[in-house]
């Protein structure tokens, strides 16, 4: 029986691109009694830092949907990109606080026959494993410590900001994801520019390859330099960045640092004895070396 069930928000990214990220998260949660319900219908969340940004009355309307299909399934959503965490966590709460704009929200859903009531929540699933799941059963299912591993631990933008409607404390000392690979055995060496963005956000990544991706390097060379054997974050979006991004590199820059990505439901799963097809990271494109997989 499961402990606790959630509506799970896919986003466009994990189920387009990385659905590696989507088997991880699923398979580590059952480990733990945390049972995936499917958000039939759900649409893109949609991009908080664009959409949001230029019409926040076509994004607050779309996000509401999606936060209304979890009311109707009497669930809280978790997500594994933290685009979608920013959209729908922050249109929920606009609309937990403004009832003008709930008003003028649901006069639109009204149109589909839906309505947003504000009886969901938005969590994050670095947090479920942080908060609900709580580091000392992570720590119990460990098989694999990865006590020779140094994990450069990448954040992203929308985890953070704006931290009053996160909730997370600091955005200057984050400390979850640190957490959770100490809970597996790893060390997280400090890099300079730790919290800088992956370079893909705002648009930027479609708008200007060259600039987003210098980001990119800069950042990952950093954390060679650092000593990390690999990156750990939370974002799909940043995933992307992160990932195809050492491949597109290649072609700007005549360099691809082969730095490994992970989820960090997939490097917890390795740690938890899943293998490297279980968890998706045989389709990522930098291969992961034998120090992980071992």
């Amino acid at each position: 029986m499961a402990e606790k069930e959630y509506a799970y928000f896919l986003g466009c990214i994990t189920p387009n691109r990385y659905p590696g990220i989507e088997a991880a998260t699923k398979k580590v949660f059952k480990e733990f009694g945390i049972e995936t319900k499917e958000m039939i219908g759900a649409s893109c969340c949609p991009a908080p830092g664009v959409f949001g940004s230029f019409d926040l009355h076509t994004w607050l309307p779309i996000a509401a949907r999606n936060l209304a299909i979890a009311e109707e399934m009497d669930l809280e959503i978790y997500v594994t990109c933290n685009g979608c965490y920013g959209s729908l966590q922050e249109a929920d709460h606009l609309l937990k606080h403004n009832e003008r704009l709930r008003k003028k929200v649901n006069e639109v859903l009204g149109k589909i026959g839906r309505e947003y009531k504000g009886k969901t929540k938005v969590n994050h699933s670095i947090v479920i494993l942080h908060d609900v799941i709580g580091l000392d059963r992570i720590k119990e299912a460990v098989k694999k410590p990865m006590d020779d591993v140094n994990v450069a631990v990448h954040y992203g933008c929308h985890f953070l900001k704006p931290s009053e409607v996160r909730g997370h404390g600091s955005p200057e000392r984050p400390y979850i994801l640190e957490d959770l690979a100490h809970a597996i055995g790893a060390k997280t060496p400090y890099y300079k520019d730790k919290l800088m963005c992956c370079g893909a956000g705002g648009g930027v990544r479609s708008f200007d390859a060259p600039t987003s991706l210098e980001w990119t390097r800069q950042k990952i060379v950093n954390m060679i330099e650092a000593g990390c054997d690999c990156i750990m974050h939370p974002c799909a979006f940043c995933h992307l960045q992160l990932d195809r991004g050492q491949v597109e590199m290649q072609n700007l820059f005549g360099i691809e640092p082969k730095m490994p990505v992970l989820f960090a439901t997939q490097l917890i799963g390795l740690a938890m004895g899943f293998s490297e097809k279980e968890l998706g990271l045989d389709i990522h494109e930098v291969k992961m070396p034998e120090k992980l997989l071992k």
